[in-house]
């Protein structure tokens, strides 16, 4: 089964509605989540379900209204690329808005 830009934007509709238990159906045994910040050149990795699932929770509670917006998509054979702007505001009300890119592995 190939991965498709649908599956991508279907990936970014769970990041808008906060649903961690609807984004870790994308994710493998092994999977790995590779966070924008932290002490390591990756940011911080989470790696296997139990982590990503934590990973992406911390997410949410640091910026509970975030959303990801403009997002474009494309894929070619196992690999994929989200682009998107983050956008959302820290508990303590500081407004964070930004553009990325999330690069994906697909594999089964």
């Amino acid at each position: 089964m190939m991965m498709t830009i649908k599956d991508l934007e279907a990936f970014g509709d769970g990041w808008n509605k906060h649903d961690v238990d609807y984004l870790m159906t994308f994710m493998a045994d092994d999977c790995a989540f590779e966070t924008s910040s932290g002490k390591d050149v990756c940011g911080t990795r989470y790696v296997g379900r139990e982590q990503v699932r934590e990973g992406f929770s911390k997410v949410f509670k640091a910026f509970p209204d975030v959303q990801f917006r403009d997002s474009r998509h494309f894929v070619a054979g196992d690999r994929g690329v989200s682009e998107w702007i983050f956008a959302g505001t820290t508990v303590d009300g500081r407004k964070v808005e930004v553009q990325g890119v999330d690069v994906f592995t697909f594999r089964n």
